[in-house]
């Protein structure tokens, strides 16, 4: 497994499976320009093949959020997304805060991972969620 933390590669790699469970996933275009609109991103690649990423959006002074921490189906439970945390917090150390939002049961995953508990508040627009 190798992790990136640039898109060099992303051209030449294989890029589908993500979004799993998602009613209006975001086509392969879409994926991509989210990956390059991020202010840091993580990607994990094995044998030519997009296994994980993790994106970050930022400010660039102070804060910023993590929405996207996905690992293949096939490829969880491999330490493959502890991994893709680990880069991206390390990525993030200069900032005062590093915010995620995720579903109640995964809480425990991110407190493993260094991560506080926190409320949280959020707005869903579903009909949005292909980005087109």
């Amino acid at each position: 497994m190798n992790y990136y933390t640039n898109l060099d590669s992303l051209g030449s790699l294989r890029i589908r499976g993500f979004f799993v469970g998602w009613p209006n996933p975001p086509a392969n275009d879409v994926f991509i320009k989210l990956l390059k609109s991020s202010y840091r991103v993580v990607i994990a690649v094995d044998d030519q093949k997009l296994v994980g990423f993790i994106t970050a959006i930022s400010d660039g002074v102070l804060s910023a959020y993590i929405p996207f921490l996905e690992v293949l189906p096939e490829y969880q439970s491999k330490g493959i997304g502890k991994e893709l945390v680990s880069i991206m917090k390390e990525q993030l150390s200069n900032l005062y805060m590093v915010d995620l939002l995720c579903d109640q049961a995964l809480v425990s995953y991110y407190e493993k991972l260094g991560m506080i508990p926190a409320s949280g508040a959020m707005i869903r627009n579903y009909n949005n969620q292909s980005g087109v």
